[in-house]
C-alpha cells in the first residue's frame, strides 16, 4: 500500500506536477485546494505526510497548520510548508507552529523528495502499514 500524501495549494498546475512526481516515487497523492478542505481530508483520509502552500483565499497555510496541529487526528502528521513567500517572519512562524520543514518555490523535485524521505521512510517491503 503507497503512502498518502495530501498537496494542498490553490494552484492547479501545482497539483498536476506533483501527482506526476510523487506518483513515479510510488506515492498516492490526494489533493485539497483550499484550508477547510484540506482539515477535513487530513482527518478523514489520515495522510502519512502533509504538503502545503501558506498563500489561499479563505484560509492561509499557516492557519491550516495550527488547526492540523490542535487537532488529536492531525496533529502527528508531519507538514512541509512549501511557499513562494520566503520571508523570515513566514518560515518562522511555520517552525513555530510545528511544520516539519519548509521550502521555497520554485523548488527542485530533489529537494521536496530529499524532505519526503527524511520525513517518511519507505517501509520495508515486509513491513505492515498501519491503515489510516
Amino acid at each position: 500500500m503507497a503512502q498518502k500524501i495530501l498537496v494542498v495549494d490553490d494552484d492547479p498546475i501545482m497539483h498536476r506536477v506533483l501527482q506526476q512526481y510523487l506518483a513515479r516515487e510510488g506515492y498516492q497523492m490526494i489533493s485539497a485546494k483550499d484550508g477547510p478542505e484540506a482539515i477535513a481530508l487530513a482527518t478523514r483520509e489520515r495522510p502519512h505526510l502533509i504538503i502545503l502552500d501558506v498563500r489561499m483565499a479563505e484560509m492561509d497555510g499557516l492557519e491550516v497548520l495550527g488547526r492540523l496541529k490542535e487537532a488529536e487526528a492531525t496533529n502527528g502528521i508531519p507538514v512541509i510548508i512549501a511557499t513562494v513567500n520566503a520571508d523570515h517572519l513566514t518560515q518562522l512562524q511555520s517552525e513555530t507552529s510545528g511544520a516539519a520543514a519548509f521550502l521555497t518555490k520554485p523548488f527542485r523535485p530533489a529537494q521536496l523528495l530529499a524532505e519526503i524521505k527524511r520525513l517518511l521512510p519507505k517501509p520495508a517491503p515486509d513491513d505492515t502499514l498501519e491503515k489510516h
